[in-house]
């Protein structure tokens, strides 16, 4: 159809070539790569050497799709000049100007695990995908477990991110395979002995089909559990019923979660939504926590640039007492659409570490 008349057809070009742009997406915008230099000489790394562990199933990476910012504007000052723009607000990519929470980098610990992290301000707890250990602060191997799965009712094969409370470890367990998890059960453990003490498995009807990670919030005595493989919701239980209660849908979801832990009212969601292949940075993302509401909007708190190279970022849980944000990540191995397809140059293993972050000034200690 043809369309007289030149501001009608300016508009119609501009209304298509915006629409185009912002749906199309892009590569991120924030350069990844290898350690930051800067603040370099504050970073304490202590290195052991971890033990051997097969990766689990369902490490994807893949790129996320992100809006072009600014459109509108941009083709209104090819065309006419700046004039303003009377539509919506666009979303930006992240960049330097993106102001994000100050994290600063203050150590970096090896660890045996691959998946979780969590901590009573004391030690440090990790799981791999088939094991537990606790570590001093300092990074020593003060126990473990290598036969999780030993006692359970429901078998399991998978561990993922882990959540300590009240000297219990909690554990998100699953037996996965084909793509989506089965039996999935929050197993508690003894934090001194790291042994099995019970399992609460999960609702089916809940639409649940996998667990990466779970998180427990004493504030509102909740068990939040993510799921990787479709992370429109977060899935809660009741900690002193054992009972479901509920679903939050995210807004937007996090793409391919991995960690989750409860800190000052919020919840914080680690995503491997980065693309190893192409070296893009993972990131950490913020949603309140509300227990009566059915969803709730999510923000964009960290880009995690200090990672010496993209990989996969997994656990995530607060230090309150110190003030300090633990995020496990793991680099060196090459895992595509799930499967492992040997290492990357200059690697002979593949390394799990722990990056331990000062939180900003505002955050509630």
């Amino acid at each position: 159809m043809k369309i007289r008349g030149r501001s009608r057809g300016v508009g119609l070009f501009l209304a298509r070539i915006s629409h185009q742009l912002s749906s199309r997406g892009r590569r991120g915008a924030v350069p990844s790569g290898v350690f930051d230099p800067r603040g370099a000489e504050r970073v304490l790394e202590v290195r052991r050497a971890p033990r051997g562990e097969k990766t689990p199933l369902g490490a994807v990476h893949r790129r996320p799709q992100q809006e072009v910012g600014g459109i509108c504007g941009l083709v209104a000052v090819v065309l006419f000049g700046w004039s303003g723009c009377t539509c919506p607000p666009c979303s930006t990519p992240f960049s330097d100007d993106h102001q994000l929470p100050d994290y600063r980098l203050l150590k970096i610990l090896e660890v045996a695990g691959r998946q979780g992290i969590a901590t009573d301000g004391e030690r440090y707890f990790n799981s791999g995908s088939t094991a537990l250990y606790m570590y001093s602060k300092d990074g020593e191997l003060l126990a473990e477990n290598t036969e999780p799965f030993a006692d359970l009712e429901n078998a399991g094969n998978h561990i993922g991110d882990i959540s300590v409370h009240d000297g219990e470890l909690f554990a998100g367990i699953e037996w996965f395979e084909d793509g989506r998890g089965t039996d999935i059960q929050i197993a508690v453990y003894d934090a001194e002995t790291l042994r099995y003490k019970k399992s609460v498995d999960w609702d089916p009807d809940s639409g649940q089909v996998e667990v990466s990670g779970l998180a427990v919030d004493a504030e509102t005595s909740s068990v939040w559990m993510t799921d990787w493989v479709n992370g429109t919701y977060v899935y809660r239980y009741d900690l002193a019923t054992d009972t479901y209660m509920g679903k939050l849908h995210l807004r937007p979801a996090p793409q391919w979660q991995q960690g989750i832990a409860a800190f000052d009212g919020s919840l914080y969601i680690t995503a491997d939504d980065g693309d190893a292949e192409l070296e893009e940075v993972d990131n950490l993302w913020r949603v309140s926590a509300p227990t009566a509401a059915s969803d709730a909007y999510v923000t964009h708190e960290k880009a995690f640039t200090e990672f010496r190279r993209a990989g996969e970022i997994e656990g995530i849980d607060f230090d309150r007492e110190a003030g300090e944000m633990l995020v496990l990540s793991n680099r060196g191995k090459r895992i595509v659409l799930g499967m492992p397809r040997g290492l990357y140059p200059g690697y002979d293993r593949e390394i799990h570490e722990v990056y331990v972050y000062r939180v900003p000034d505002n955050m509630t200690r």
